[in-house]
């Protein structure tokens, strides 16, 4: 690759100042361990992944209500089992950050709806309804489940519901009806909490009817919770039949200082779900242990996230990315919510945004790029970008020609950090890295943690040619197991089916020498057309 292929270079001063930099010193500091280069440091992340995880654990100083036994119980993949006697709460360490000084998250509808929440505010709130939910008898392992838009509603209940051990799981009220009932169905809900609508170029969209339907697909649920959106309207439609709650009853339940209940690491925290596509949607369940250690990780070391910066992912609550959003208040930022169309009034509404709050990390979907580039928008003229540091790119195959609008149309001196991993593992398993330029067309390095290689059919790893992504050792986030899948069959038969015993995620990459990689589109996701298999590779 020449030197014209790099767009990006970080500056020394922004090499020295990474949090990442921070960790490796602590790592020489405390464990005798020095690097000469990202490549070193992510070789002996993978070589004893036993001994990364738990310099993880102790650099975050992570609250435990018990201790681990052993980091890894077992490194075989499935069946891999994480800091086993080790008790914890995800939201415990969400509260932790909490600040008088900047509020905790920001709040944007396409309408211009402008708010903030305060953490004062934000604890009573999740308190108030953690005192619901335990006079409704929900506690560790219990399922709850919300049909809602990106509000700060939803941050208020998974934090409530996560605080007590409940399990969490959500759909975007885009959703129909029977695509609600296909997920939240497999993991029978006691309480439903729903929005009665949504906003979306410049529409609005009644959820009233859906909510009753959707109410009687799944007969297990006890409790419904009606959340008017907008606040104005009746929550409910004229045939609704259920004694439900409105979120005001909700937040007028008198309560005491927010609690943590303890966990253990490997206790389920949320419930995602695959696209369904082929067959019932997979129930994919993660670990409160699992994504603390990993979004952690991520956050702070591929992404550089400080105290005090803003967070924006545009996302519905139906993306992973939603749930991985909620890293940003555990590497002290602020959360930056926004709800409705990307698109509406015009492309440029999100980048006027950004440059108004203003936001420092500014996360979004390949075809967002794309779209904003064909268009050929210049968010750079459109407003003042100087306090953006990163953009971040998921979803797709981010093209290079979309790398090179956004250093000539957005910012020359952004770090672009194309990312990929999925609903899976629920963060990446390769992105960004303060210490590498950004070359175009490429994602920057295999993340801290992540044994990732390039196969090929036999099994033979590959570097520069078109291959497998293939994972060899297991990671805390992978799932614990898929709800409702005995003798963990499709678990089993979604990423053990290729290569006996490591994990085989479904992309076509192309790794290089120096770690960067290019990433094709799904290997298992295919067309038949007259007896070609054409995956999204072939279409990308």
């Amino acid at each position: 690759m020449t030197q014209n292929n790099i767009l990006w270079k970080p500056s020394e001063r922004f090499v020295q100042d990474s949090n990442l930099k921070r960790y490796e010193k602590w790592l020489e500091s405390t464990r005798g361990l020095s690097f000469n280069s990202y490549t070193e440091l992510w070789e002996w992340s993978v070589k004893d992944v036993a001994d990364f995880w738990e310099s993880i654990w102790e650099y975050f100083e992570i609250i435990h209500h018990s201790p681990y036994d052993v980091v890894l119980s077992d490194a075989s993949m499935p069946g891999a089992r994480w800091f086993e006697g080790a008790t914890l709460n995800y939201t415990e360490h969400i509260f932790r950050n909490k600040s008088k000084v900047r509020p905790a998250l920001y709040y944007r509808s396409e309408a211009g709806t402008f708010s903030s929440l305060s953490w004062k505010e934000l604890e009573q709130k999740v308190a108030s309804v953690q005192a619901f939910l335990k006079k409704e008898g929900i506690g560790k392992g219990d399922r709850v489940a919300a049909y809602i838009p990106n509000i700060p509603e939803a941050m208020i209940l998974f934090y409530a519901v996560s605080s007590l051990g409940a399990v969490w799981s959500c759909c975007s009220p885009d959703f129909g009806v029977k695509t609600v009932i296909d997920r939240f169905s497999q993991i029978k809900p006691t309480i439903l909490f729903a929005a009665t609508g949504y906003e979306y170029n410049g529409k609005h969209y009644s959820r009233k009817s859906e909510i009753d339907r959707i109410l009687k697909g799944i007969p297990e649920i006890e409790k419904t919770v009606r959340i008017p959106w907008p606040e104005n309207e009746d929550v409910k439609s004229p045939k609704s039949s259920d004694d439900s709650l409105s979120w005001k009853e909700v937040l007028r339940t008198p309560f005491e200082e927010l609690s943590f209940t303890p966990v253990g690491f490997n206790d389920p925290i949320w419930v995602l779900y695959s696209s369904g596509t082929t067959g019932k949607p997979k129930a994919i369940t993660h670990s409160h242990g699992g994504v603390l250690l990993e979004h952690l990780k991520y956050l702070h070391f591929h992404n550089d996230v400080k105290p005090g910066e803003n967070f924006f992912w545009y996302s519905t609550t139906g993306w992973m990315m939603w749930n991985f959003m909620q890293a940003s208040l555990l590497a002290g930022a602020s959360a930056v919510l926004y709800d409705g169309s990307a698109g509406y009034p015009d492309l440029g509404e999100l980048w006027r945004f950004a440059g108004e709050l203003p936001i420092h990390h500014f996360g979004t979907s390949a075809p967002y790029l794309t779209a904003c580039m064909k268009k050929e928008l210049r968010p750079g003229e459109l407003t003042d970008l100087s306090e953006l540091r990163s953009i971040g790119s998921t979803g797709a195959p981010l093209p290079p020609e979309a790398f090179d609008w956004v250093y000539d149309s957005v910012s020359e001196n952004v770090w672009l950090c194309s990312m990929s991993g999925g609903t899976d593992v629920c963060t990446a398993f390769v992105g960004g890295c303060p210490y590498e330029p950004v070359k175009r067309g490429r994602i920057q390095q295999r993340c801290l943690g992540a044994d990732l290689h390039a196969y090929s059919e036999e099994g033979e790893k590959l570097t520069g040619s078109l291959g497998e992504m293939v994972i060899q050792k297991p990671m805390p986030s992978m799932p614990v197991y898929f709800w409702d899948d005995p003798g963990n069959k499709r678990y089993k038969e979604s990423y053990f089916d290729t290569y006996e015993g490591k994990w085989r995620h479904g992309d076509w990459i192309q790794l290089f020498e120096d770690g960067s990689l290019v990433i094709y589109g799904r290997s298992d996701a295919t067309l038949n057309r007259k007896g070609i298999r054409i995956g999204t590779a072939e279409i990308y």
